[in-house]
């Protein structure tokens, strides 16, 4: 086996303080990068507390913007029509209109809104939106994957799981290839996908038979244009990138973040790896651990120019 490629990167691009930061989407067309703050409330530009969960950042000035919301929006997408957003909050699926969540669907069944949410979701190429809950081991309510379709506004589980906590999602190149990842199993699945359809999910990377350490765990992922798939590390301080063929050759380590939560391409070239970190005290975490990770919570940016590019592994929501 070939020796695995390794970076380091030492300092954060933008120390934006995150809690839980997510879902980076970047947006060739205007130069931005969006990404979200699943869970922190705090005051910031204004008398009251709020979700603080959209930030939107002019990569060519490196001017930060904020959006507040009354709830959590999850992760994003662009979409194919009048420009703006869609997202999933922590209940459904929704778009971003004049600083207003709008509802598309609240699929969650009301026993489950409690101990569960939507996390992570991308559109495929017709602009269906899959996405994924989380699960609750105490109250038996599994995480499983959704589809919501604009065509016919219809929203139905695609596969019930169990998943523990459903995160990174995406396609091959070709799209005839679904990508999803499951956190606690330390899993990537594969999927054959068809025009909508899900069919023999496998088991595509086995994080730890791979090598990866103990108290890790695949987070959100991103791919190249070569089909190389990108995966965050949460608690592994790194991105892992995997052949098509799911072997590892390429870690790109972070040593002042310990959770690593989710990367995208962007850039004029397509050539920068931006990254999103979380906070050591996110989702039960052990805060103390800041002061060794003191960057955990801030956004960094990767210079791959020459090495790689961002593929077409997501599209726009087609509502």
């Amino acid at each position: 086996m070939a020796p695995v490629k390794q970076m380091r990167i030492s300092d954060p691009f933008l120390k934006v303080g995150c809690t839980l930061g997510e879902g980076p989407l970047y947006d060739p067309s205007t130069s931005t990068l969006y990404f979200v703050d699943i869970d922190e409330k705090k005051v910031l530009f204004t008398d009251r507390n709020a979700d603080i969960t959209v930030y939107r950042l002019d990569t060519n000035s490196s001017q930060l913007s904020v959006e507040q919301f009354d709830e959590s929006i999850t992760c994003l997408a662009l979409r194919k029509s009048g420009g703006g957003l869609a997202c999933t909050t922590a209940t459904g699926y929704a778009v971003l209109e004049d600083s207003q969540i709008k509802y598309l669907s609240r699929p969650i069944p009301q026993d489950h809104l409690p101990y569960t949410r939507f996390n992570d979701g991308a559109c495929d190429s017709k602009g269906r939106y899959f996405a994924g809950t989380v699960y609750s081991k105490e109250h038996d309510v599994p995480g499983r994957l959704w589809r919501y379709d604009p065509a016919d506004r219809s929203c139905v589980v695609v596969d019930e799981g169990p998943f523990t906590d459903s995160n990174g999602l995406g396609w091959s190149l070709d799209e005839k290839t679904m990508y999803f990842v499951d956190s606690l199993r330390n899993i990537i699945y594969a999927y054959d996908y068809d025009d909508g359809l899900l069919s023999n999910r496998r088991v595509f990377i086995d994080a730890l038979a791979q090598g990866q350490p103990e108290n890790s765990f695949p987070d959100g992922l991103c791919i190249d244009s070569e089909g190389g798939i990108w995966s965050a590390r949460w608690g592994g301080s790194r991105i892992v990138r995997y052949t098509k063929d799911g072997v590892e050759d390429m870690e790109i380590h972070f040593p002042t973040a310990l959770n690593v939560t989710a990367c995208c391409f962007g850039g004029p070239n397509e050539d920068q790896l931006y990254v999103t970190t979380a906070h050591c005290g996110a989702v039960g975490g052990d805060p103390s651990r800041q002061a060794s990770y003191p960057d955990s919570g801030h956004l960094f940016v990767v210079n791959l120019e020459g090495q790689y590019t961002g593929g077409r592994w997501r599209h726009a929501f087609g509502g």
